[in-house]
């Protein structure tokens, strides 16, 4: 039987390129996106298309049990769907801030939770939770975002131990900056996040320039796909994954350079 994966956020980047390659190595793709009509490059392929917003729990528990109503069980769940929002904390409107926790820890969630009852009665499975080096090293502009990957690194680590008795092994991937629409994305989102600024206002250029950094001698998203597939597919998964440009030095900075130091260099490099 074709093993089964369920994969969010799949209308275009990460999400695309990975529902590409698991149809590639014969598994049965359930794809997600809130526009399924933006899904049509991968059923053209045979991925089957669910609509799912991370922001409505409805569309949660429907698009799960629609899969569950013709699969036994989800073998592989890839949580990868979410977004950035860049701005500054101190003036960014906090219903923005909330947002952006809803797309990347409390939608996340409520995915785990739909997903996790039926692998517990087949007591297997593998959840993949898309999480970023931004979460460990955060930079200026971006703490909205940071704080909502910190937490959902948080989140993984506490459900890789809680599942783990029940026969399900839960990974972190943390990328680096990957090419993909993730800055083009974000700096649409400024509108919504910088509608307010007053004392940051003249750090808006700065801003954009934070928004745009990730694509900056990004690794080509092929690359990472298939590198991620490659791991993905092995008997014995990583717990945690690092990949793309600086997934390897952010964190080391984090772990090995003094508070102070540190904080000198991301304020030279965001102009701060």
């Amino acid at each position: 039987m074709k093993r089964i994966a369920l994969i969010t956020g799949c209308s275009s980047g990460i999400g695309e390129a990975l529902a590409r390659n698991f149809l590639k190595s014969d598994w049965t793709v359930y794809a997600t996106a809130r526009n399924p009509e933006t899904l049509s490059p991968l059923v053209a392929l045979g991925a089957r298309p669910l609509t799912m917003d991370l922001s409505d729990e409805r569309s949660i528990t429907a698009a799960v049990k629609s899969l569950l109503a013709q699969e036994k069980a989800i073998d592989m769940l890839i949580n990868n769907a979410g977004y950035g929002a860049m701005g500054p904390l101190a003036e960014m409107p906090v219903e923005e801030i909330r947002r952006q926790f809803q797309a990347n820890l409390f939608g996340q969630i409520a995915v785990i939770q739909a997903v996790v009852p039926s692998m517990i009665t087949e007591r297997k499975g593998h959840i993949i939770n898309m999480g970023s080096v931004s979460g460990i090293l955060p930079t200026p502009f971006s703490g909205a975002y940071a704080a909502s990957k910190a937490a959902f690194h948080a989140a993984s680590d506490a459900l890789r131990l809680e599942l783990a008795p029940f026969g399900i092994r839960v990974v972190t991937v943390q990328p680096g900056g990957i090419a993909s629409r993730f800055s083009a994305n974000a700096e649409a989102q400024l509108k919504k996040t910088t509608r307010h600024l007053n004392h940051f206002a003249p750090a808006m250029d700065a801003i954009v320039h934070r928004t745009r950094i990730s694509q900056e001698s990004a690794m080509a998203i092929g690359p990472f796909a298939d590198t991620l597939t490659t791991l993905l597919l092995k008997e014995n998964i990583p717990p945690i994954i690092r990949l793309g440009t600086h997934s390897r030095l952010l964190p080391f900075l984090k772990k090995w350079v003094p508070t102070r130091q540190r904080d000198a260099i991301l304020m030279r490099k965001f102009k701060r």
